[in-house]
C-alpha cells in the first residue's frame, strides 16, 4: 500500500470530508479521491461509500483509516530516530503521562533525561491512560505514562508493551471538621454521602469499590482534576477517593486522608511496537525506572 494514499485515507478519517482532508494535506479534491479510489484497488475492499454529494467511510475503511494512523505516525518516527542517527537533526522524545504523574514523578525524570541528554528535545503532554494509548498508537507520542487498579484491571492493547514502575496507595479523602461513626478507612462508613468522581477508569474502580462493601455510590459531581477533588471536599460537598501521586503533588488543608488497606494503583510505562526500541525512548524509560526504584515517602493518613 503506497504511503501517501494512506496518508489521504487518514485525513479524511480525521476532517470528516475529502474538502477538509485535501486543505489539510495541501491537496487538491481530484488528487484525494484518486488516492482513495487508488487504494480501494489495492486492498480489494470498499473503502468508501457516496452519501448526498460527500463520501463516507465504510467500516473496513474505517479500520484501515486508524491502522493508517500508526503505520504513519511509526514511519515517521523512524525518520527522525534515523536523522538522529545521522547527526542531520536534533533528537526528539514525546510523553504522555496522567495528571498526578505529570506533577510529581514526570518532571524529576524529565529534568534528569535532560541533564544526561540535552541535545534530546523533550515535548510533554497531558493525557489520561486511554488517549495517552491512543497518542502512542497513533505515533504521536514515544511513551506513555499510564495506570490501572490492579490485577483485576488489565487492559489489553495491541502490540503495546506496559511495565509496571511504582504501585500507589489510594486514600479515602473527607472534610477535615467532619466526624464519623464508623471505620474511617472503610467505604460503607460513607455510603449516605455524596461522591466525586475522577476520571473514567478511576470512577470505574470507584463503583467497583463501592459494590463490594454493600452499597452503590451517589457521584454528585465529576472532575478528573484532584486539586478541584479537594476542594469539594474541603467544602463539604462530598467524599472521594485520590491515589498518592495526587496527593504528594498537591494536599488541601481543608481535608483528612485515610490510606485504603489493600487498594493500590499500578503507574506503568507503555512502548509501542517491538522490543528493539528507539535509543531516546530506551534511554527514557532507564530514567524513570531508576528515580522510581527508590523508595517514595507516601502521605501519611490524618
Amino acid at each position: 500500500m503506497d504511503f501517501a494514499r494512506l496518508r489521504a485515507l487518514a485525513a479524511v478519517a480525521r476532517e470528516g470530508s475529502v474538502t477538509a482532508a485535501a486543505e489539510s494535506l495541501n491537496y487538491s479534491q481530484p488528487t484525494i479521491s484518486h488516492h482513495l479510489a487508488r487504494l480501494e484497488h489495492e486492498v480489494g475492499v470498499t473503502l468508501t461509500t457516496r452519501v448526498g454529494r460527500g463520501l463516507e467511510l465504510t467500516q473496513a475503511g474505517r479500520l484501515l483509516a486508524a491502522r493508517a494512523e500508526e503505520i504513519l505516525g511509526q514511519l515517521e518516527s523512524a525518520r527522525s530516530e534515523v536523522a538522529a542517527y545521522a547527526g542531520l537533526t536534533a533528537g526528539r522524545l514525546r510523553l504522555a503521562a496522567f495528571p498526578s504523574a505529570l506533577a510529581t514523578i514526570v518532571p524529576l525524570a524529565t529534568a534528569r533525561f535532560a541533564t544526561l541528554y540535552p541535545a534530546i528535545d523533550v515535548a510533554l503532554t497531558e493525557a489520561e491512560p486511554p488517549d495517552a494509548i491512543t497518542a502512542l498508537r497513533s505515533g504521536e507520542v514515544d511513551v506513555a505514562v499510564v495506570f490501572r487498579h490492579g490485577e483485576a484491571e488489565t487492559p489489553a492493547y495491541r502490540d503495546v508493551t506496559a511495565s509496571p514502575v511504582l504501585s500507589e496507595p489510594l486514600y479515602v479523602v473527607t472534610a477535615a471538621a467532619r466526624r464519623w461513626s464508623g471505620e474511617r478507612t472503610n467505604l460503607a462508613t460513607y455510603q449516605g454521602e455524596r461522591w466525586i468522581g475522577g476520571c473514567d477508569r478511576c470512577r470505574t474502580h470507584l463503583l467497583s469499590s463501592c459494590e463490594r462493601a454493600g452499597f452503590r455510590p451517589t457521584i454528585g459531581f465529576e472532575t478528573d482534576d484532584f486539586v478541584a477533588t479537594q476542594a469539594l471536599v474541603a467544602a463539604g460537598l462530598g467524599v472521594s477517593t485520590l491515589p498518592g501521586l495526587a496527593l504528594r503533588a498537591s494536599r488541601n488543608p481543608g481535608v483528612r486522608i485515610d490510606r485504603l488497606p489493600g487498594d493500590a494503583r499500578v503507574v506503568e510505562v507503555a512502548t509501542y511496537g517491538g522490543s528493539t526500541l528507539p535509543v531516546a525512548t530506551a534511554a527514557f524509560l532507564d530514567v524513570l525506572k531508576e528515580l522510581t526504584a527508590h523508595p517514595i515517602t507516601w502521605p501519611r493518613s490524618g
